[in-house]
């Protein structure tokens, strides 16, 4: 089986028709070298709007959402928020069915400024505040998931017995998933959740039984980020329907819900895998039901958190070149008016993208270079060892694609430079979300000396 994303096969060429992978599928060439996302010009957007940009393709983040309802029917899916959240991008969630997964009250009240039914959000945090908790029960938030022994008699403590919170309790099945040992979160020794493995699980699950206040409506876990294989959620089920089981000889229940969590895979180089979303959805499944039966219990309601495979691949960062710069030893540095500060993601995983000349034609044969950015430390490097054309000079504007998730989220302000502006594109427009941060912003946010 073959995900279905919608994205075009039948022409992968970077001249003439579509882009292809890992390039959202509205992707075009067109004469000039220019890009064409969405029907609207990357350069265009980036003379319009300024650099560095972030373009986002409203018809892809839907079509993504549309294929998991699809594949998944009986299925919960929400949307993680922590991957890109904005006002723009709960709206589109919203209207295409989806839940909305949030972890902290930033994410809780834009979403809930934005009008998304707080039924249909879920509240995670291993280290959620008194406000969060009290706004998530105000707001009547479809579910909170535990996170710590602690945090169960505080919630209980400001949920009202006669309206009980149902909460999810997040277990650690002991499976080691995903690209960056600082993203593997199904096993013990980290923050989150619950070691099924030594009866922690289990003892947070009867404490919660124990408050009238709280009505336990399942298990969640979560096992990493860019998973690009079913076999790790394989082994979650077995292990998690195991707890469940033996939830159910203890205590006399029978939890409604599973929470598999997110991290599934996208690609950022044409030679990557994805995770196969009909393949997740099929023997998920299958394995579901048959370790239920295996057990005799009644199969729960499946719930799923995918954010990057939403949001990541509609996402492309546009970058103006500011220098070029040729080292002794034969390195050349391509720096651009953008870097961590925008997407820390290769300082911090070592995270691996393509990049490519948008704007204008080059006939040039390609080199290597290191596409470089602006802030004063070393290792803010985006594309080390890019082909781009020995001509590229300063002026160039640079595109990078899959730049929709943990890209804008994780930014920062460092060295005072403003996060981008976003854009969303769709059927030939192109509408601002979000303004460029400026030095007033920072200047704004200073009340004295």
């Amino acid at each position: 089986m073959t995900v279905t994303f919608a994205r075009p096969l039948a022409d992968r060429s970077l001249e003439g028709g579509a882009v292809g992978s890992p390039w959202p599928a509205s992707a075009r060439t067109a004469p000039g070298g220019e890009l064409l996302l969405g029907g609207v010009g990357l350069a265009e957007a980036a003379d319009r709007f300024g650099t560095p940009l972030y373009v986002l393709d409203e018809a892809e983040v839907r079509s993504r959402c549309r294929a998991y309802r699809e594949a998944l029917p009986q299925a919960e899916v929400l949307y993680a928020a922590k991957a890109f959240l904005c006002s723009a991008m709960a709206d589109w969630v919203a209207e295409e069915g989806l839940g909305l997964d949030v972890c902290s009250v930033g994410e809780l009240r834009l979403a809930a400024a934005a009008g998304f039914p707080p039924q249909r959000m879920l509240l995670h945090g291993n280290a959620k505040s008194p406000e969060e908790l009290r706004l998530a029960l105000r707001l009547r938030v479809g579910r909170i998931v535990i996170d710590g022994l602690a945090e169960i008699p505080r919630l209980a403590a400001l949920a009202v017995a006669d309206e009980a919170q149902r909460v999810l309790v997040r277990v650690l099945p002991g499976v080691a998933a995903g690209h960056h040992a600082a993203v593997r979160t199904g096993v013990a020794g980290q923050k989150f959740g619950f070691p099924i493995e030594g009866g922690d699980a289990a003892e947070a699950v009867s404490r919660v039984l124990a408050q009238p206040s709280l009505s336990l409506a399942g298990l969640h876990c979560h096992l990493g980020s860019q998973i690009t294989e079913v076999e790790p959620f394989l082994e979650a089920v077995d292990r998690v329907v195991a707890l469940l089981a033996g939830i159910r000889d203890r205590h006399g229940v029978e939890l409604p819900e599973l929470d598999l969590g997110g991290g599934h895979g996208v690609p950022y180089l044409a030679d990557e895998p994805e995770l196969d979303l009909a393949e997740f959805a099929a023997r998920v499944g299958e394995r579901l039901a048959a370790a239920c039966a295996e057990h005799g219990l009644s199969v729960p309601r499946l719930l799923v958190e995918p954010g990057r495979a939403v949001v990541g691949p509609a996402g492309v960062a546009l970058y103006r070149v500011l220098a070029v710069k040729h080292g002794t030893d034969g390195r050349v540095f391509v720096a651009v008016d953008g870097g961590m500060s925008d997407n820390p993601r290769p300082s911090l995983y070592g995270a691996r993208y393509t990049v490519r000349l948008v704007g204008r034609a080059s006939t040039a044969e390609p080199w290597e270079v290191d596409v470089v950015g602006r802030h004063c430390e070393a290792g803010d490097v985006l594309v080390p060892n890019a082909q781009l054309p020995a001509d590229v000079r300063a002026g160039d504007l640079l595109a990078v694609p899959v730049a929709g998730a943990y890209q804008l989220s994780m930014a920062s302000s460092y060295n005072l430079v403003g996060r981008p502006a976003v854009v969303a594109v769709r059927d030939g427009r192109a509408r601002q979300l979000i303004r460029r941060e400026t030095v007033e912003d920072f200047l704004n946010r200073e009340v004295g000396r």
